[in-house]
């Protein structure tokens, strides 16, 4: 049996939150706890005509990847939400591979 993860590719990231609220709603998160974080890196102006600003959805210890979703056939809650599709769910194998040819700004979570 192969194991599910989480590749996160950040170049389509809009900064959103729909991830983060959607995960507090499906784990009953309380105010503060998070399973998944969305962090902000910049602004910063790195030329006269090139900024940095970009957001980097980051699960924490508390993301279980949806396990109960994931049980009845659904993707996992921050997946199915996300306004950008910068997630994807599945076999660790196969996200790998898409993450060596993305090459940069992509993270694999598994938990």
């Amino acid at each position: 049996m192969s194991t599910n993860g989480l590749l996160i590719d950040y170049e389509f990231c809009t900064g959103c939150h729909s991830c983060e609220v959607a995960c507090k709603y499906e784990l009953n998160l309380p105010h503060g706890q998070w399973g998944i974080k969305l962090t902000q890196v910049g602004p910063w102006q790195i030329s006269d005509e090139k900024w940095q600003w970009e957001y980097v959805p980051v699960p924490t210890q508390l993301c279980n990847l949806c396990e109960e979703r994931v049980a009845q056939g659904k993707k996992p809650s921050c997946v199915h939400h996300c306004l950008g599709q910068a997630m994807e769910y599945g076999p660790v194998e196969e996200l790998a591979k898409k993450l060596a040819a993305k090459g940069k700004r992509a993270a694999l979570f598994v938990p």
